[in-house]
């Protein structure tokens, strides 16, 4: 059985002298995990479409126990992203966040367009890394289930009040009044209606909202805080990259 889709890969290992494992996030069979026959003897064109970071058109084979990849054609290779150091670790904790959240052999095309739009955002220095790693935590959760409710205080359903308090372990916000009963965080109404924007708009405009340095980097260890919590995961390439700022 043969697939054909577009995708970008989200990790590469080399599996013997010639062979290489990659990690597909496909727009339309969600994570799939393909070998690479002869990867460095293969055309440079296909070769190059079959590493980290390559967005490009897959035919994909499926035999009994493993996928294949037959033809590659890469679309983009985000090169840029290897300029600079920071940028590239953040794009590769993009890529972990994706394979652990992302759909398996299903539809992820939200998904596909979520990072790739980040790492065009990264390689290009479009937007701060900050703003960036939030959208795409907080989107990302919000795509895989994990949306939290952001409306109304959960307890009494105020939403107009200045100052409300977020729990990373509920998914929720709480007004003053309320707040005494749960462990909260709390947020300035500029952060919270960054959280509500990255949560509830249409895919293309995610990354249309500005906030200062100092609010960006709040907005960032929340939504961190946030999916630390909901997933009870450690990320190797987020503690890479917190190392090296």
């Amino acid at each position: 059985m043969k697939l054909s889709t577009d995708g970008l890969i989200i990790r590469e290992q080399q599996t013997g002298e010639d062979d290489r494992l990659v990690t597909i996030l496909t727009r339309d069979y969600g994570i799939l995990r393909a070998f690479v026959r002869g990867a460095k003897r293969i055309r440079s064109k296909s070769q190059s479409a079959t590493q980290l970071f390559a967005y490009g058109k897959y035919s994909i084979y499926r035999g009994k126990d493993a996928y294949s990849i037959d033809e590659a054609q890469p679309v983009e290779i985000f090169f840029d992203l290897r300029n600079d150091i920071a940028s590239l670790s953040l794009a590769q904790y993009f890529c972990e966040l994706a394979g652990e959240l992302a759909p398996v052999e299903d539809d992820a095309d939200e998904y596909l367009r979520l990072v790739l739009n980040a790492l065009h955002m990264l390689s290009k220095n479009k937007r701060p890394h900050a703003q960036l790693k939030a959208i795409v935590e907080l989107r990302m959760m919000t795509l895989s289930g994990y949306m939290p409710d952001l409306v109304a205080c959960g307890d009494c359903s105020n939403f107009d009040e200045e100052g409300m308090f977020f729990s990373p372990v509920e998914g929720q916000i709480f007004c003053g009044e309320c707040v005494s009963d749960h462990t909260c965080i709390a947020l300035p109404n500029s952060v919270l209606s960054a959280m509500r924007h990255i949560c509830y708009s249409e895919d293309a405009k995610i990354f249309s909202f500005t906030l200062q340095e100092e609010s960006l980097n709040f907005l960032s260890e929340v939504t961190e805080n946030f999916l630390m919590t909901q997933t009870a995961k450690k990320f190797k390439t987020l503690d890479f990259y917190k190392a090296i700022l």
